[in-house]
């Protein structure tokens, strides 16, 4: 019996020994943990991307209008307000005294501007642009003697394929940029200014702040507006028989009718 005890024993023994030896064989798992640390890793590698990338549209998003804060351009340093009537309309022959430079909103051109992400390379008549204001877009304005080059490709990348965005030179301009929306205007020294994009994600048709937001910004065409070859701005000051800021509308001056098409006859 003690015999067979025994060969039971060193049968158990054995098998023991081989199955440390088979573990001893097969050593520490390297490869798994390499490829372990290499998935970490790369997951790191790309939620540091992603947080580097969205960063400036996380900070953008204080800036975008709430049901708290209607208009967050109000804390921006040097923004400028005005209060304006919508839907009075001048006719293309007829200029309009404005009390901003370049103007925020009153009277205006029945034919609007295109503001459906376009850079117009010459200045465009500012009766024109203020309608563009009142449907809800932001105007860049640049001084073309201050503002060329790498400066002028940084603003033309905030408007070019944007909506409701707009971007002219405006020579004499007291700033090197200025960005209006109806009834704001906001002038900073540079194109890297961070304010420009709060400004622009602040009012850019804001229901808040615009007279007919939503309103049309695409290009009416030739005998209206046409962003090909855009009524030109005049530089000279408005002259006695300019419309005053009071004005209620011109006879005969284009009016709108649905989505901000204009209509051909009546007045405002």
């Amino acid at each position: 019996m003690a015999s067979g005890t025994n060969k039971k024993a060193s049968s158990k023994n054995a098998v023991k020994a081989a199955r440390a030896s088979v573990v001893t064989r097969r050593g520490f798992p390297w490869a798994t943990v390499i490829a372990v640390v290499a998935v970490v890793a790369l997951a790191a590698v790309v939620v540091a991307y992603y947080l580097v990338q969205s960063a400036p549209k996380r900070a953008l998003a204080d800036w975008a209008p709430t049901d708290a804060n209607h208009d967050p351009s109000l804390g921006l340093a040097g923004i400028v307000t005005g209060s304006y009537k919508g839907s009075v309309h001048v006719l293309p022959t007829e200029r309009v005294a404005y009390d901003h430079s370049p103007p925020i909103g009153g009277p205006h051109d029945g034919y609007w501007a295109a503001c459906n992400g376009i850079a117009y390379p010459k200045a465009v008549r500012s009766e024109n642009m203020v309608h563009s204001l009142e449907h809800g877009a932001v105007w860049i304005a640049y001084n073309p003697d201050q503002v060329t080059g790498d400066a002028l490709n940084k603003l033309k990348t905030k408007v070019e394929g944007k909506p409701y965005t707009m971007l002219s030179p405006y020579p004499g301009l007291d700033k090197p940029v200025s960005l209006q929306s109806w009834g704001h205007q906001l002038k900073v020294d540079s194109a890297d200014d961070e304010r420009i994009d709060q400004f622009v994600t602040a009012l850019r048709t804001n229901q808040n702040t615009t007279p007919e937001v939503g309103a049309s910004c695409d290009a009416l065409g030739p005998g209206a507006f046409d962003p090909d070859n855009p009524p030109p701005f005049d530089p000279a000051t408005p002259g006695p028989d300019a419309k005053p800021m009071d004005y209620q509308g011109s006879d005969g001056a284009q009016t709108e009718t649905g989505a901000g098409m204009p209509s051909t006859t009546g007045t405002p």
